[in-house]
Parts: C-alpha cells; structure tokens; sequence
C-alpha cells in the first residue's frame, strides 16, 4: 500500500446574505473570510467554497439586470479571495460569475494556492436549464475542458454543480491525473414538492458522487449551500438542502453536513487511492478500442 499523505480539507456550507435582491458580494465575502479563518484555525489546508457564493443564486429567472452582479477575472473578488489564501495559508477553491467580455459571461471556479497566487481556473462546461435554475440565460459553456489544476496540496479536479451528472466530466478529470474531485454546488428542491420526491432528488445527488467516487477511485468533496431563498419572479423559491460531503475513493462517507451552514473538516488520505486502483483496476480495464459511439449525441 502506498505511504500516506494526509490531508485535512474544509467545506464552507453556509446561508446566502441576501439585500436587495440577488445579494451583497461584500457581505458575504466577509462571511467567507470569517469561516475561512476558522476552517485555518483548526487544521485545514484546503477550503472549498459553494457554487456562486457572492450572492443569492440568481438564475431562479431570467434579468438582464442580473449580470451587473459578473465580476472580471482577475477583478475584486479574487483580490479578496486571493489575500485570504495568503493569509491563512490554504488553498482557497472559490466560485464566481465571470464577465470575460461584453455580452460573453461564465460560471467560473477559481483556485487560489496557499501564497496567494492563482493556480487556475475552471468554467464550468455543462449548463442548465430548468424551472429555476436558468442558467443557459447567463453562462456561456466553458472552453477550458476538463484540466486539473495543479497545487501545493495535490492536483485538484474542478467541476461545477450540474456538471455533477456526468460520469464523463469526472473521468476525464481522472485520466488527466487528478488526486480528487471538488464540486462546489447550489442544488436545492421545490418547497411545494412532495416529501418522496425532495428525498429521491437528494439521494440521486449524493448517489451521483458517490458513483464518480467509485468509479474513479478518488476522493470526491461537495460543498453546497443551505437556506431557503425566495424567486424574483413570485414563484415558490428554492430550499437548498445543504448535506456536503467528504468521500473517500470507495464512495465511503468520510465526513457529511446536515441542512445548517457549517464548517465540515475532515481528512483526507491522497495515498489511498493508489491501494484502492490496485485492487478495483477499473482504468486498466477500460476497452478504450470500443468507446466511439460515446461521441455520439444519441445512437440511433
């Protein structure tokens, strides 16, 4: 078995300060900083923010308004961002709406390494389009591809929320040798909907990454937000059911939040997949000579 490399991680699932709408950034960047530093404070080394963690999740309807709220990259946020990695000494993983030209925006993560520095970033590629999560209105899909990046902790495997459905993203995060996926995440049910049905959504979610962790043999890290934020538009809002998790390369809960902002600390053994692939060699395995048809829209 491979020598063990430890390494303690945070998850920040925390409750939108909402004002006037969409959100005050400086709000909740300052309540970003506060559980950074106490995620530091007690061990952690890298921090996983939720998916948009600026503001309230503003794609529950479609406002040309909305997108005073995009940010350029570099731009204020990851100024902030990036001074708090410093100070703390963490490798800060944050999410942002990026405004990368007039009339051309993304749904943006970036990594900031433990100086301050950015490591990199990702957009996010799968987009949405569903009653409350319009997201196709706002975010271009993402031209980077699927590329870890690389950090003083480890080799981080970026995706962002919806991309959490597809067993592709993950894999070929894996084939480009990332030690761990890292989805941050703003999912969230209906209110009005029947109890069974809020259970099969969350369980499909958490079943979702459970599978990646599986089927890739790597850790797997959600960080989602918490807290019911009401629609623009006078529909029924959205309850964000919180539950991040930490997994292991076994799909094993290592560590799993309920439905309150928290801090969710853990640690993470980076060596253990190496075991885990040696006897679940499912890379090996793979008849790469007969995939083709994955390529394919839908095989008729």
């Amino acid at each position: 078995m491979s020598r063990k490399t430890t390494l303690p991680v945070a998850l920040i699932q925390e409750r939108a300060v909402i004002d006037q709408g969409a959100g005050n950034a400086d709000a909740n960047l300052s309540v970003i900083e506060a559980r950074v530093a106490e995620a530091a404070k007690q061990g952690a080394r890298l921090v996983l923010l939720q998916e948009l963690h600026n503001g309230a999740y503003f794609c529950q309807h479609e406002s040309v308004d909305e997108f005073d709220l995009a940010e350029p990259i570099p731009g204020p946020s990851t100024e902030r961002l990036a001074a708090l990695a410093k100070q703390h000494k963490v490798v800060l993983v944050s999410s942002l709406f990026e405004r990368r030209a007039a009339g051309l925006y993304h749904n943006t993560g970036v990594v900031f390494d433990a100086d301050g520095s950015t490591a990199g970033k990702y957009r996010k590629m799968h987009i949405p389009d569903d009653p409350g999560f319009y997201e196709k209105f706002y975010f271009t899909p993402g031209d980077i591809g699927f590329k870890p990046i690389d950090t003083s902790v480890g080799r981080l495997g970026l995706l962002v929320c919806w991309d959490q459905w597809y067993p592709e993203a993950a894999r070929l995060m894996a084939l480009a040798g990332a030690d761990l996926l890292l989805y941050p995440t703003a999912i969230g049910w209906d209110p009005t909907d029947v109890d069974d049905e809020k259970k099969r959504q969350r369980d499909a979610w958490i079943l979702s990454h459970r599978g990646h962790a599986v089927a890739n043999g790597l850790p797997v890290l959600s960080c989602n937000r918490v807290g019911h934020e009401p629609s623009p538009i006078g529909a029924s809002g959205i309850d964000f059911w919180g539950n991040s998790h930490v997994l292991g390369p076994q799909g094993e809960f290592l560590a799993e939040a309920g439905t309150d902002p928290t801090i969710l600390s853990c640690e993470v053994d980076l060596g253990r997949s190496e075991h885990v692939r040696r006897i679940w060699p499912f890379l090996r395995d793979r008849r790469i000579d007969a995939y083709g048809d994955l390529l394919k829209r839908y095989i008729d």
